[in-house]
């Protein structure tokens, strides 16, 4: 407040940041948001990362790579020379990584699928809802049909009755 008052007694201006304190005040409007600590992500792309993620997980690819890396893990440590193993025969740090990758992969997986469930809820209200249109426009059309016959069969009778008496008209001469 002293730098307000301190800029305008100085140059007769307020500063442009601080024109309407009374705006930037009240508790309806909020305040900029302040440096935050917490990582800050979209939600769309993340979970689109996890979708492919989430394919890449279940596909042949991918379980070749693991088998392969485990092969390797477990033949150097079993076959190279003691001084370069790194972990031993039970493996601990292996199981540790893939217990690792497992607890990542899971609610990765659960995200794609949550998001693949949702697009499949808006997929069928829409089919739904196509549906029902369809079905509105072909009850209108069955009406407009029996209308249209009704009409037909007016006019094919009024036609009979004035060719029966024109007929009998000429028959009569």
């Amino acid at each position: 407040m002293t730098f307000l008052i301190t800029c305008y007694l100085l140059t007769g201006a307020i500063p442009k940041g601080d024109r309407d304190m009374s705006t930037n005040s009240r508790l309806s409007t909020p305040r900029e948001s302040r440096r935050s600590f917490r990582p800050n992500y979209d939600p769309e792309t993340f979970g689109q990362l996890s979708e492919r993620f989430a394919r890449f997980l279940g596909t042949a690819r991918f379980l070749v790579y693991m088998t392969i890396f485990v092969a390797l893990w477990i033949f150097w440590n079993i076959f190279a020379p003691s001084s370069l193993r790194f972990d031993e025969y039970p493996f601990i740090f292996l199981t540790l990584l893939l217990s690792l990758q497992a607890s990542y992969a899971a609610p990765l997986i659960l995200l794609a699928q949550n998001r693949q469930d949702d697009r499949d809820r808006v997929m069928s209200q829409e089919d739904r809802s196509r549906d029902e249109r369809n079905l509105a426009v072909t009850e209108f059309m069955v009406r407009e049909i029996a209308a249209m016959r009704r009409d037909l069969v007016e006019e094919i009778k009024i036609l009979l009755k004035e060719q029966s008496r024109t007929q009998s008209e000429t028959d009569t001469k």
